[in-house]
């Protein structure tokens, strides 16, 4: 099977419909998917750890798969859905899977899931690509005519049924307002501040590799106490044994030894500098904003929106994690269910998630102490099926 998908990703054909561009190409082309992942996941950690924090988060929710029987939802405990999605192919795990598919949809704003089958079988493995590879041909009716696989020179259309919209590729995107076809990337949002946060990390690190900022300053005085001056030989002289013996990480705190006519005078940081350190959070604390993860997680200093890290936790699940892998989630189900039947659906287990576990011991106090429910209602409200007798305050 995985031989099927080397020959069906590396097929090559002269496309017959180039004169059909995405009409947002040459915007998606100029925003540079692979831009992103350098500038943004590769080389800035507030970014990386970010995005990394969210996917491997949303890939850890296990996923729980119910029939629809005569209106109520009866959960299914082994199906080949089920299967599949806990060994998607044979190089990948499920988290592996879902954790790479969470990456690409927070770095470009799209992912893209490939189903390898025989016809209108369920498919036998699913794929995540890369979504630089990806573009779309519009169609007619906002359906896209087909998804278009790029390796170098080598193409691979994957067509779109014109009614029912169905593909062998499914498309993940995040809203964006100017794009029909693309999803916006969170990267894009916060391109600024990665690059602001970026061009400081380099600053820092050109200071270390040329031995910090000057932590002072050395003065040539005559026997007159007056500034005085000192040949090129005595120049170069000092200035090798600066370099060689009081500069850099290793000679950090070595004492400095000067002799006559040579005073030390120690500066301190001035306000402009002060004033880019805290520059640096600020940039640090909108990239976390764009990306919805609370800046308290990440040890960004200066912003304490929650009270303490268990909110900052709770906050991480509920705004970002949780929204993301459930719309997930429901592209899968709509997906897949040509393949397994629209009565069977995927949900996400919250139920098995620590951070929210204190929440949901409220929700049960709650419920338990509620006078005027009866105990099927408390039931039903907290997610479980009914029970003979279950009618009675």
């Amino acid at each position: 099977m995985f031989a099927k998908l080397q020959k069906l990703l590396t097929k090559s054909r002269v496309p017959d419909n180039t004169y059909l561009m995405p009409l947002f190409g040459a915007s998606w082309m100029s925003r540079d998917y692979s831009r992103f992942a350098d500038e943004a996941y590769i080389k800035n950690v507030i970014a990386h750890r970010s995005i990394a924090l969210i996917a491997q988060a949303a890939a850890s929710i296990p996923l729980q798969l119910y029939q629809n029987v005569k209106g109520k939802k009866v959960p299914v405990k082994s199906h080949p859905l089920l299967v599949l999605l806990a060994r998607p192919n044979p190089t990948q795990s499920g988290r592996e899977f879902f954790e790479m598919l969470y990456s690409y949809r927070q770095i470009a704003g799209n992912a893209f899931v490939l189903a390898i089958g025989a016809g209108s079988k369920p498919p036998q493995e699913l794929y995540a690509l890369r979504p630089d590879r990806i573009t779309i041909i519009p169609g007619k009716n906002f359906i896209p005519s087909c998804y278009r696989y790029q390796v170098e020179n080598k193409i691979t259309d994957f067509h779109v049924d014109p009614v029912t919209g169905y593909s062998n590729i499914l498309h993940i995107k995040s809203f964006h307002p100017l794009s029909d076809w693309y999803g916006l990337s969170s990267i894009e949002a916060a391109a600024y501040s990665i690059d602001q946060h970026n061009q400081a990390g380099q600053w820092n690190q050109a200071l270390l590799q040329n031995g910090a900022r000057p932590s002072g300053a050395i003065i040539v005085k005559n026997d007159q106490n007056q500034p005085g001056h000192i040949n090129d030989q005595q120049f170069a002289r000092l200035k090798s044994m600066v370099d060689e013996v009081f500069c850099g990480a290793r000679n950090a705190g070595r004492p400095i030894l000067l002799e006559g006519g040579l005073e030390w005078r120690e500066m301190s940081l001035s306000p402009k500098d002060m004033d880019f350190i805290e520059s640096k959070h600020s940039s640090a604390r909108d990239i976390a904003l764009a990306l919805g993860v609370p800046p308290q997680l990440l040890g960004i200093p200066g912003d304490n929106t929650y009270a303490n890290l268990q909110e900052a936790r709770l906050a991480l699940w509920e705004q970002t994690v949780i929204p993301i892998a459930e719309n997930v989630v429901d592209n899968l189900n709509s997906w897949l269910g040509s393949f397994y039947g629209y009565d069977y659906e995927l949900a996400c287990d919250t139920d098995e998630i620590n951070a929210l576990a204190e929440r949901r011991q409220t929700v049960w106090s709650r419920l338990a102490a509620c006078p005027f429910m009866t105990i099927n209602e408390k039931r039903q409200a907290i997610g479980l099926g009914a029970i003979e007798g279950g009618d009675t305050i």
